[in-house]
């Protein structure tokens, strides 16, 4: 556990900043009441809330890659992680050391995002345990992606690729709208990424459609493996130069 103080500095690093924290949980939950008041006014499948709430968590998740990135990146432009090599930390203990916080997080804020959908007419029931096991591999993928990110970039270059992230996963999950109102290309292209699936494992998880959430789940988890482990190569060939 020698990475578990090194965990910790990460973790309040991220709360500390309030714009973090505004992004990363006010906004999905604003956007949640929002657009379910929408709903109220001129019904729409895509905005009930049994469909919206598990797009606006997986939304919610897109901000760890982007808020995560600019923290590492932000450590080798300052040569904190330079100045950490004299420590006993392992590549191993980098890792984990930002991983872990960043999953806490993920977790917290798709309960917050579940909790907020209760007050709005979601089902207390087991299916949205299903649902934030269903968001796991999820929490993974983007966690990849905020290591990979920043690992490669400056700050300024993760707030951008970061943001351009975020908006691919809504307009390629498909939480404002069905893909298949735009078909085509389009369509095919947001089935071959991940996010798309995301979305569908944890609507079908919320539904209690576990037939349905496991191609789905299946996709996240082998997206997620690749990103991740892509994501602590590239790391670990930075770090050891």
């Amino acid at each position: 556990m020698r990475f578990s103080a090194f965990a910790g500095r990460n973790g309040k690093e991220l709360l500390r900043d309030p714009m973090s924290l505004v992004l990363m949980v006010g906004l999905p939950l604003i956007l949640l009441f929002v657009l379910s008041a929408m709903n109220n006014k001129v019904p729409a499948d895509v905005f009930g809330i049994a469909s919206l709430a598990p797009g606006i968590a997986v939304f919610g998740l897109a901000f760890i890659a982007l808020f995560s990135g600019t923290l590492i990146a932000n450590d080798r432009g300052s040569s904190f992680l330079a100045r950490l090599h004299a420590s006993p930390l392992s590549s191993f203990d980098f890792i984990m050391g930002y991983t872990l916080p960043l999953m806490y997080i993920a977790v917290a804020q798709s309960l917050f995002c579940f909790v907020a959908a209760f007050f709005l007419g979601l089902p207390v029931n087991m299916n949205v345990a299903l649902a934030l096991l269903a968001l796991l591999p999820v929490a993974v993928l983007f966690v990849g992606f905020g290591l990979l990110l920043g690992t490669l970039f400056s700050p300024e270059q993760v707030g951008g690729i970061g943001s351009i992230l975020v908006v691919a996963t809504t307009l390629l999950g498909g939480t404002w709208f069905d893909l298949s109102m735009i078909g085509g290309t389009f369509e095919t292209v947001a089935n071959a990424l991940p996010f798309a699936h995301a979305v569908d494992a944890t609507r079908a998880a919320i539904n209690g459609d576990v037939s349905s959430m496991f191609p789905n789940l299946l996709w996240c988890i082998a997206y997620a493996a690749f990103v991740f482990l892509i994501a602590v190569f590239t790391f670990k060939q930075k770090m050891s130069r």
